[in-house]
């Protein structure tokens, strides 16, 4: 079986490569085809990619293509992971919307609503190429914001009638979550269900049972275990005992607004500008590098720059104090799979008679009571040879559901103004959003973005 990853040059490649290689056999899965438009990127990891597969004694083939139609032909499963506008757009998205005041993370309010506008044109042209070149392949939608980009893809599908069925958003900050809740818990993860409801980047946590014991009420009182989550340690956990539920770590940037923002206004280093510096440092030692000849030097550089990467994050937001440097030439590759994981055990779970639960952004169906059918939401999912299954989430509290309809608002009033090149839907969209919540800062905000990006919503 044949993986296309759409994006193929992105950084995070090379790690879903290293992840694909614990199970590539087992899924039947023997190549792996990278596409990206940047050629000179895409063969640099490329070679990475191929290194680490020689490097682990493997047999996965690693291929890149030059054009979109070679990259797809026959492909079972497709990934879209791009950044269109490259990482300086994400630079200045983030720095219009912090000139006006309101926070610009790259996949909510402002900073998510520009990125939106330049990607989900470009993701709706790749589906036309996936339906003619791969027709039955499985899509997974890694491209942020996810959530809304999956959200457009499936209403291009009700409107068009072309039949995007096998699209599937996915995200792996839930995984992420419950892998260092069971390393905290001292559980096998197999033991430990965590259920989510909500969309993506805005979603709670309504269940977690340990080998079938209900614990999350004990959870939201145990001061070492919210402290001792990286995701649950930067939240008043006064919050989320009034809540019930245990939070997304992107739900931060609602609940604590304020403090995202001064954090965010007070920095030299914002997280793009230090994502996009970073980058090009990386990039740039390896051009100078002969990685054929030393390809385990050009690897430990790589692993050096994602390592600063993954300190990091979410590092200014939150006010955190940064921690001490890896050391070149000791860095192994990241056990965790990311992205490749989420997908792995979505395609071991579709080929499964057993199945397994995953959180998946799929249709809401009758899950969410007060969201339509057609709305992608992000849930706890059976996965099977049956096909996938959202769990039934029982009765939300109402301040939860009114955010999760306001986003959802907020999402479809974006496609509706990509879809007509409506500047008046745009505007709405942002003033409705928790992080604009302002006709004249919307109003601002759009003509600014438009004054960078020719043909904004044109």
């Amino acid at each position: 079986m044949k993986i296309t990853v759409i994006g193929g040059a992105g950084v995070r490649t090379v790690i879903f490569i290293n992840g694909l290689l614990k199970r590539y056999q087992a899924l039947n899965i023997d190549k792996v085809v990278l596409y990206d438009i940047d050629e000179e990127k895409l063969r640099i990891i490329g070679l990475l990619c191929k290194y680490v597969v020689k490097r682990g004694g493997e047999h996965l083939q690693v291929e890149t293509a030059h054009t979109p139609g070679e990259a797809l032909k026959d492909a079972d499963y497709v990934v879209t992971t791009l950044r269109v506008g490259g990482d300086h757009s994400r630079v200045i998205d983030e720095e219009i919307a912090l000139k006006h005041g309101v926070i610009g993370q790259e996949t909510t309010g402002a900073g998510g609503f520009s990125m939106a506008v330049r990607t989900i044109p470009v993701l709706q042209q790749y589906c036309k190429w996936i339906k003619e070149y791969a027709p039955d392949a499985w899509i997974f939608n890694f491209t942020n914001p996810s959530g809304l980009v999956t959200q457009a893809l499936r209403m291009e599908e009700v409107h068009t009638n072309e039949g995007i069925e096998k699209l599937i958003g996915i995200c792996d900050a839930p995984s992420s979550t419950k892998f260092r809740m069971a390393e905290y818990l001292k559980a096998d993860e197999k033991d430990l269900y965590v259920e989510f409801f909500g969309l993506n980047h805005l979603s709670w946590i309504s269940s977690v049972k340990l080998k079938g014991k209900e614990i999350r009420g004990e959870l939201l009182y145990d001061a070492s275990f919210l402290q001792g989550i990286q995701e649950f340690s930067v939240f008043d956990p006064v919050l989320l005992q009034e809540t019930g539920y245990l939070p997304n770590e992107y739900l931060y940037y609602y609940y604590h607004r304020e403090k995202a923002l001064a954090h965010m206004l007070h920095t030299d280093m914002p997280r793009g500008k230090f994502i996009e510096e970073t980058n090009i440092q990386m990039m740039e030692e390896l051009k100078n590098m002969d990685i054929e000849q030393n390809p385990e030097e050009a690897l430990q550089c790589f692993l050096y720059y994602m390592d600063k990467r993954e300190r990091s994050y979410m590092q200014v937001e939150t006010g955190r104090v940064g921690t001490q440097e890896s050391v070149r030439a000791s860095l192994p590759i990241p056990a965790g799979m990311g992205y490749a994981g989420v997908m792995l055990d979505c395609i071991e779970g579709l080929q499964s008679d057993t199945g397994r639960d995953l959180v998946l952004s799929v249709q809401n169906g009758t899950c969410i009571k007060g969201l339509a059918p057609e709305d992608v939401i992000e849930v706890t999912c059976r996965v099977s040879k049956k096909g996938i299954q959202p769990v039934n989430i029982p009765d939300i509290p109402e301040e939860i559901l009114l955010w999760i309809q306001t986003i959802k608002k907020y999402e479809k009033l974006t496609i509706e103004a990509i879809q007509t090149k409506s500047k008046e839907k745009g505007r709405m969209a942002l003033t409705i959003h928790p992080l604009v919540l302002s006709y004249s800062l919307a109003k601002n905000l759009l003509a600014d973005y438009a004054k960078y990006y020719s043909g904004f919503l044109e």
